[in-house]
Parts: structure tokens; C-alpha cells; sequence
């Protein structure tokens, strides 16, 4: 868990994306994985343990974003608005972005955030 995690975190789900054809807007998916991955660096540090990025695809092509890591709370969660000069904002982002957001406890292993972004629309 690095400042380079959420760069290493958005090129590696534009090529699974990508590889899986996923007819989805693209850039919104890599936003929302590169802000969770770096909220869980940043936030869910610890010694000797690592973040853990899942990327699922629903029967009806929705996307499944799961960051996990060793913390236990998500500070900035429940509040919609962030205070002028704060951080958090990517988590504003990110609310607008998916059609579901939020987080679990993982039994002895810290927490999960999971956000699912819309399936595409037909053009």
C-alpha cells in the first residue's frame, strides 16, 4: 500500500476492463477503482499487510468494485458534504459515479469497499 497503488490499480483494471469488453464507460470505472485504492492506502495502512482489489461483472453487466484492507472504519463515509479544504471529495466522486456504495467488515481481516457502477446503457 503505496502512493503508486492507485496508478498500478487504474492501469490494471483498463486492461481487465478492456479484455473483457466491457461496454461501460471506461474512464468512470478507473476513476472510481484509482480513488478507492488510494482512500485504502492512504487510510487503511498497516504494517505487513496488503490492499486487495476485486473487479466483478454482474449477470447484467453491471461492474464490481471491491477494495479491501486491513482498517476497520471508513472515516468520511457517512457525511455527503465535505468542509472547504478537506479531503474527501474523491468519495463525492465516487457517489455520483455508482448506483451503489458502500462498505463491510471482513471477519479478521478489516473492511471492504464496494461500489457498483451502471451497466451500459444501449446506445
Amino acid at each position: 500500500m503505496t502512493p503508486a497503488s492507485a496508478r498500478l490499480a487504474r492501469q490494471h483494471s483498463r486492461c481487465r476492463l478492456t479484455a473483457w469488453h466491457w461496454a461501460g464507460d471506461l474512464d468512470d470505472a478507473v476513476l472510481v477503482v484509482s480513488e478507492l485504492v488510494a482512500n485504502a492506502a492512504r487510510h487503511g495502512k498497516a504494517t505487513g499487510r496488503h490492499l486487495w482489489l476485486r473487479l466483478a461483472l454482474t449477470d447484467e453487466d453491471e461492474l464490481i468494485v471491491d477494495v479491501s484492507d486491513p482498517g476497520r472504519t471508513f472515516p468520511g463515509f457517512e457525511g455527503g458534504a465535505v468542509a472547504p479544504g478537506e479531503g474527501g471529495r474523491g468519495l463525492l466522486v465516487v457517489r455520483q459515479l455508482t448506483d451503489e456504495f458502500g462498505w463491510f467488515l471482513r471477519a479478521g481481516h478489516g473492511k471492504t469497499v464496494r461500489a457498483k457502477l451502471p451497466r451500459p446503457t444501449s446506445t
